[in-house]
């Protein structure tokens, strides 16, 4: 799954090679963007020790989530075919977990990710659509609550994150534009407490797509 998506971000940069429209010459990329997407984090399932930090069984972990993602760049320099943007990202996921009627084993269980982090852009294409790799590093809290751990104090944890990934915006109109969004969250492991272990360093893959104002 990693290899796939990481080949994918390679590729990213040559897609806007053709602009969406003819003119000559196209305009350049920028001054600014602002972007608004809904988002689908993948959050683990399969992490014994990211159970552990919580006093849970592996199925209770709710999984996948849903979320959205806002970020805004502004584009200072473009150095031949790479543009350069400085700019941030707000991130905030959650997910949730119900168990069927009657299975008293397995507890509700709800998961949040929430991250804001500067970013430097390297964009590839021209005013009409272009891709981009970027990435970042700043805060996130990451809580995990099973039924029972409410108020649970690691649960708003800030624990340093580097975020890193790559996208692409094609304007259908002059200010709008589709957009979306791969991006990987490398989050710092957390603190243990006296009742669990800390959470496990985990990297963290949240898809986007919506839209793109410039």
């Amino acid at each position: 799954m990693r290899v796939s998506i990481v080949s994918l971000l390679l590729v990213i940069p040559f897609l806007s090679a053709v602009p969406v429209r003819a003119q000559d010459p196209p305009p350049r990329i920028g001054p600014f963007v602002i972007d608004f997407h809904a988002t689908v984090p993948k959050f683990p399932t399969e992490d014994q020790n990211l159970a552990n930090s919580r006093g849970m069984t592996l199925t209770e972990l709710p999984g996948r989530g849903l979320g959205v993602q806002i970020g805004a760049h502004v584009y200072v320099l473009r150095l031949k075919a790479i543009t350069f943007g400085v700019g941030g990202e707000f991130v905030t996921s959650r997910a949730s977990q119900t168990p069927a009627a009657g299975v008293e084993s397995v507890r509700p269980a709800k998961e949040r990710f929430t991250s804001l982090a500067p970013q430097l852009s390297f964009n590839f294409g021209n005013g009409h659509g272009w891709s981009y790799l970027s990435g970042g590093l700043g805060q996130s809290t990451w809580s995990l609550t099973p039924q029972g751990l409410e108020g649970y104090a690691p649960n708003s944890e800030k624990v340093k994150t580097i975020n890193y990934g790559g996208g692409g915006r094609w304007f259908m109109k002059s200010h709008l534009a589709f957009s979306f969004d791969v991006r990987f969250y490398a989050i710092n492991p957390g603190a243990a407490s006296s009742r669990f272990p800390g959470t496990p360093r985990t990297t963290l893959l949240v898809i986007g797509a919506g839209a793109s104002l410039k």
